[in-house]
């Protein structure tokens, strides 16, 4: 169905090739991982399938991709549009319409389906992927997790044969983001679509795929694999799998069900020895302070009376379900929504946005640094080392629009710590990071928190949470339905617990690198 001959593909001024010689081919009704470091070119490889790359981004194209027969040299995006859909990482960026229901139509519209089939498709998608209760929603007005599921289903509507999906559960909650991966795998199942998709939470995805493509950036070989051959050799691997390396099990686990069935001995050597409780060593002063805060659209309240307050010292993760108002409160803390009611205390805040380019506006990657050192107030330099630490090798030269959505999240994370707010906001902060950029990431907010900072992260990114926070907050339909430790509120959930938590309870491990620690002290 899909095929890369030799493919080597070079960004337009680029002094070195982002891929070389990728000789791969992807069956009819296959299901396949693309996966890899921040930047690496897994964004590349996709936009290659259906000529994106290089007839709308530009570049050099050596080699020949074909799919369905047709090649991407002589078929344009448009050419093949009846073949391949295509989900971008930025789904509003891809919206053509103003509301859920005419999106789901639109790409029909193009394609000159009759409308009576149209309607019939636009039901169907509505009900596979949860949105009925949305249908005539302005896409304005919906959580990212939201629009990255309608953006999903504008494109099944015109059921390709081919679906090229680029992080298509980086904005979903756990649950939403199995039921999407359930519906593709139904499709690749039973229609026989072939589906290529790159996604950095491994946990999500690597049970759902047949064959992985591990690209590991630089300009070095593509690894193409079943995922047990891939996961066993790569040192980007999913906790389950982590955790596997560290009980020196053979063959790795990939899911929860495969490391539970052998986790038995070690929950028993560890079940002397008391798990890490995550809190801070201490906490200072309330640095934002929540008062039966009410906001939301006209006629549509979002929140319902949440009061909250937040600790200097503290990393406070804020979950709940797309859509539960997650957003909402950060966006009213900062002083960008302006709340119905109640009363909203904080000062020196900085926000780093769902959509990270909304920060960026400077003509290359070296511009915006020293703009941000000079706002900041900051030593020059500051700021392009703060990247460095998240994202390395990200040249200076480059216009942000040009980077891929974690590389835009680094910068953007950059500019902000530049100025070291009292109080730091982050909407989903890991959309488009590796594990060794997540990795990076909290360790500059453990530094961040224990040097008197106060941190409140929306997030959905469960394994993150058990990393970094102290504290969840989680919301559900406007209120406020707990509050506590990270081990209390998240442990016993099926959809917040990660992975380690799963396979150990009923421990209360939360981490590979606890049990990492437990076992070396041991």
């Amino acid at each position: 169905m899909i095929r890369f001959d030799h493919v080597t593909l070079t960004h337009a001024g680029a002094p070195a090739p982002v891929l070389v010689d990728v000789d791969v081919q992807v069956a009819e009704g296959e299901m396949v991982l693309v996966m890899g470091r921040t930047g690496g070119g897994k964004s590349t490889l996709l936009r290659a399938i259906n000529g994106l790359f290089p007839h709308f981004s530009g570049g050099t194209l050596r080699g020949e991709v074909t799919v369905a027969g047709r090649s991407t040299r002589t078929h344009r995006p448009r050419d093949l549009a009846d073949v391949v859909g295509f989900v971008g990482q930025d789904p509003l960026a891809g919206f053509i319409t103003d509301n859920v229901e005419d999106e789901l139509a639109y790409g029909m519209e193009s394609l000159g389906i009759p409308p009576r089939v149209m309607r019939r498709r636009v039901e169907e998608t509505l009900d596979l992927l949860g949105l009925a209760d949305l249908r005539g929603r302005p896409l304005s007005a919906l959580s990212g997790g939201q629009q990255q599921r309608v953006a999903i289903g504008s494109v099944l509507t015109t059921h390709p044969d081919v679906l090229v999906l680029d992080e298509p559960t980086s904005a979903l909650d756990p649950l939403a983001a199995e039921e999407v991966l359930a519906t593709l795998q139904r499709l690749v199942h039973d229609n026989g679509m072939t589906v290529v998709l790159a996604e950095h939470r491994l946990e999500r995805v690597v049970p759902h795929v047949d064959r992985v493509i591990h690209v590991p950036g630089n300009g070095a070989a593509v690894e193409v694999g079943v995922p047990a051959e891939v996961m066993a050799r790569t040192p980007i691997a999913p906790p389950v799998v982590a955790l596997g390396r560290a009980a020196g099990w053979s063959p790795l686990p990939l899911t929860v069900r495969e490391a539970r069935r052998r986790a038995a001995p070690l929950r028993e050597r560890l079940a002397a020895t008391t798990p890490p409780d995550h809190q801070p060593q201490q906490v200072g002063e309330v640095v934002a302070q929540v008062k039966d805060l009410v906001a939301g659209y006209p006629r549509q309240p979002v929140l319902d009376g949440i009061s909250v307050s937040i600790r200097a010292g503290e990393v406070v993760a804020l979950m709940g379900r797309n859509g539960a108002g997650k957003s909402t409160l950060l966006r009213s803390i900062v002083g960008l929504h302006k709340p119905t009611s109640g009363q909203v205390d904080a000062a020196q805040v900085g926000l780093v946005p769902q959509v990270p380019g909304d920060l960026l506006y400077a003509p290359t990657v070296g511009q915006e640094c020293r703009l941000a050192d000079q706002d900041a107030d900051a030593p020059a330099g500051t700021t392009r080392a703060l990247l460095d630490q998240l994202s390395p090798d990200v040249p200076d030269a480059h216009h942000p629009r040009d980077l891929s959505e974690g590389q835009k999240l680094c910068l953007a994370l950059a500019v902000v710590l530049a100025s070291r707010p009292r109080m730091l906001l982050l909407d989903e902060p890991t959309r488009g990071l590796d594990y060794v950029a997540k990795a990076n990431l909290v360790e500059i907010l453990r530094t961040l928190a224990a040097t008197g900072h106060g941190i409140l992260l929306a997030t959905h990114d469960v394994e993150l949470v058990a990393d970094v926070a102290s504290r969840v907050l989680l919301l559900g339909d406007g209120d406020l339905v707990a509050d506590g430790p990270v081990a209390e509120v998240v442990v016993s959930s099926p959809a917040f617990a990660p992975q380690v938590a799963k396979v150990m309870a009923p421990q209360e491990w939360l981490t590979v690198g606890d049990v990492r620690k437990a076992l070396a002290d041991g």
